[in-house]
């Protein structure tokens, strides 16, 4: 039987095809939506805090849940951080609202950012799903010195 995928959000480097691909994910559809209540960091992984003046721009993805838990089963093992599904509720670029799966990190212990190049790999997905203008200046803000 075909495992049912679920809709989840990705706000970091995994909005990035070459990423997913990386640990043999390939969704069918990308989506743009934004998730407001939240902003977020890179400290020095991508996560969200909640804020009431901010909105995080991402993509919809569907992924069987078998692959969520591969996903950040490699999230935690290989870079360190462990995050868990949360329910979000998110509007896409056509003002459709969406129920999705969101990972967020409760336990992410603030570090600077070292890494330029994860940076870019949030970037260019954001530049290339045509992200608004404000939002990549707020990811470009999130660079290492």
């Amino acid at each position: 039987m075909k495992e049912t995928e679920v809709s989840v959000f990705f706000y970091g480097s995994y909005m990035n095809p070459a990423v997913l691909k990386e640990v043999d994910i390939i969704p069918a559809r990308l989506e743009v939506a934004r998730l407001s209540g939240y902003d977020i960091c890179i400290q020095p992984r991508a996560n969200l805090v909640r804020s009431d003046q901010h909105s995080v721009y991402g993509v919809v993805a569907g992924a069987t849940h078998t692959e969520l838990l591969r996903l950040y089963a490699h999230a935690q093992n290989v870079l360190g951080e462990s995050y868990v599904p949360e329910p979000v509720l998110v509007q896409t670029s056509d003002q459709r609202w969406l129920p999705v799966l969101c990972y967020i990190s409760h336990s992410m212990k603030p570090r600077p950012v070292t890494d330029a190049a994860y940076v870019e790999r949030i970037l260019q997905p954001a530049r290339d799903l045509g992200f608004p203008r404000w939002y990549i200046q707020r990811l470009e803000s999130l660079r290492p010195d």
